[in-house]
């Protein structure tokens, strides 16, 4: 962190009316239209560039997770020539010749969410999926005494998100070895993917303590199939999504890992803008893992489309 308040001692001067004359088109992309996390960071990317006076243009596969569509969207991108581009790639492996056709076309790229696996980036935004699971995990399992039955359900299988956040709840794991992990399979990060799984799983054992899911929508399948079955189990998240929130708060969802979509959308379209603007910003913005349950959900109550970006400044001094 202390990197980054160095590199961003130069940069984060308040916003000036000239800058604000820029009107810079900013091509971002998301995964799908049915996470709200994603529309989250969609949000977040209006938010700052409103506020910067750039624009911004959405580019959404219309079926989720597309590698196909998404590559024929950055081609069309391309063509179209924004002056810059804010990335979440649907595969980070898979997305590598996108990435290198953006490089070649010299349209600077932001890489946020989820880091691809290979490319030149003006920087990359993103949270720590490992820590976040970590934390989460240690929240279900302290909140289950340290003992009982416990499944996951992964997200996407191979994605790097999926892959660091269930590394994160295994870990925790270890930690505890009265627990004992009776399941873990796949919900593909979709609420009605995890209810089918949840759903067999309850079938298939008689006694689940603890659900921990790799984000929000899966909980949030998990916690219908629990009540469909008429059972109860201990169940937390990841992304403080507002579903999520509101499920704190009424005690049914015991907490979730904010990874913050609106955060990163905002962050990743102002380094963007000010990259274009020959401002110094920082190589990379990692955002600290931070658990929402009822201590303190009150903040992410706020829709995000009511929300203010932080700015670089402010993340650099947390």
């Amino acid at each position: 962190m202390k990197r980054l308040a160095i590199s961003l001692a130069a940069a984060t001067a308040l916003w000036s009316g000239s800058a604000l004359a820029a009107g810079e088109n900013i091509a971002v992309f998301t995964k799908n239209l049915t996470n709200p996390y994603f529309q989250a960071v969609r949000v977040g990317s209006e938010t700052a560039a409103k506020a910067l006076g750039a624009k911004v243009i959405q580019y959404v596969p219309t079926k989720p997770d597309s590698i196909p569509e998404q590559l024929s969207q950055v081609e069309d991108v391309i063509v179209k020539k924004p002056d810059a581009i804010v990335f979440i790639p649907v595969d980070y492996k898979a997305l590598v010749p996108a990435v290198e056709k953006i490089n070649a076309a010299k349209i600077p790229v932001t890489n946020i969410t989820d880091r691809s696996a290979s490319g030149d980036f003006v920087a990359f935004v993103g949270a720590d999926d490992y820590s976040i699971g970590l934390a989460v995990g240690k929240r279900l399992l302290t909140a289950m005494g340290g003992k009982g039955n416990v499944v996951i359900l992964e997200g996407v299988k191979g994605s790097l998100t999926s892959t660091n956040r269930v590394r994160g709840f295994n870990d925790t794991l270890k930690e505890f070895p009265n627990v004992k992990l009776l399941a873990s399979q796949p919900g593909n990060f979709q609420r009605l993917n995890a209810l089918q799984v949840m759903e067999n799983l309850v079938q298939s054992f008689p006694q689940i303590d603890g659900v921990l899911a790799a984000n929000d929508p899966m909980a949030v399948g998990a916690l219908e199939a629990l009540e469909g079955a008429n059972r109860k189990a201990l169940v937390v998240g990841i992304n403080g999504s507002k579903e999520a929130v509101e499920l704190i708060k009424s005690g049914k969802l015991l907490a979730s890992g904010d990874f913050n979509g609106f955060i990163q959308g905002c962050i990743g379209t102002e380094i963007a803008v000010r990259n274009l603007r020959k401002e110094r910003t920082p190589k990379e913005v990692m955002l600290k893992p931070i658990v929402v349950d009822q201590s303190n959900y009150a903040p992410y109550e706020t829709p995000v489309e009511q929300r203010t970006c932080p700015t670089l400044k402010d993340v650099a001094a947390q």
